[in-house]
């Protein structure tokens, strides 16, 4: 299989139970139990910054948004990104990452935040936020809080508790 082989396109609801399985593989029963599934609680994702890999019409991976408030700044949580099993390490969460931050910052998003891994994702030009600037509502390693700057201060605003937008009058 080539990377052209798998098609990128933009979520749609008749992926979401193909998505709910990848999840579920990727993460088990305790992606429940964290901090950004607390946050996605309180409102929907951005279906429309979300996207899917698709092979052979089945989905293999999966990437979403939501948009989250601390303070006064407004930035979107990325994640989960999951691929499955036997596509990963071919670059299809790294291209999945790379389509929905080109959609945040044309959809005039500040930021993009995640709980991840450095190693991974600073390549992909998220770094650590100073510790204790933002608080998730469950706890988080602050090594994997990391953020990628797409307009100049946008991180600086996000302070506090973060909150999905929909919570943040």
């Amino acid at each position: 299989m080539s990377s052209a082989d798998i098609l990128y396109l933009p979520e749609q609801p008749a992926h979401d139970a193909e998505i709910d399985l990848i999840n579920e593989e990727a993460f088990g029963p305790g992606r429940f139990t964290r901090a950004a599934y607390k946050i996605r609680e309180g409102g929907p994702h951005e279906r429309l910054l979300s996207f899917v890999a698709l092979h052979k019409d089945e989905v293999i991976g999966s990437v979403r948004m939501t948009w989250i408030a601390a303070g006064k700044g407004r930035a979107l949580l990325l994640g989960p990104l999951a691929v499955r099993p036997a596509f990963k390490n071919i670059g299809i969460g790294r291209k999945l990452v790379h389509i929905a931050m080109d959609a945040a910052r044309e959809a005039g998003a500040g930021a993009v935040v995640l709980v991840g891994d450095a190693p991974y994702y600073g390549p992909l030009g998220f770094q650590k936020i100073p510790y204790g600037q933002i608080v998730m509502p469950r706890p988080v390693d602050p090594e994997r809080l990391l953020a990628a700057e797409l307009q100049d201060g946008a991180v600086a605003e996000l302070r506090g508790d973060v909150v999905h937008a929909a919570l943040a009058g």
